[in-house]
């Protein structure tokens, strides 16, 4: 158990259940991915041992693709930017 923990705080043992999907290392260093509802092992080689969390794993339901709004957009010449202007003057007659 690390020092800066609460000293009421135990660190969970193998054999309980897994209440946070995450990343977990044991005393021994070994790194373990365990899902929410999966048992904590045993380490293989030391038997019972506690399990630290050390990193979320966070499901962003990403796609993997940039959000469009974060692109970053063409710049508008003079010209372009006066005819996208929201305020530019309709005509109010057709020339034919």
């Amino acid at each position: 158990m690390s020092e800066e923990k609460n000293h009421f705080q135990m660190d969970p043992m193998s054999g309980e259940p897994v209440e946070v999907e995450g990343v977990y290392t044991n005393e021994w260093g070994r790194e373990e991915k365990l899902d929410r509802g999966d048992v904590f092992p045993a380490d293989p080689q030391m038997g019972t041992t506690e399990w630290e969390l050390t990193q979320l794993n966070i499901d962003n339901h990403s796609t993997g693709e940039t959000d469009p709004r974060l692109v970053p957009k063409k710049k508008a010449t003079a010209h372009e930017a006066h005819l996208q202007h929201p305020k530019r003057h309709k005509k109010t007659h057709e020339t034919e």
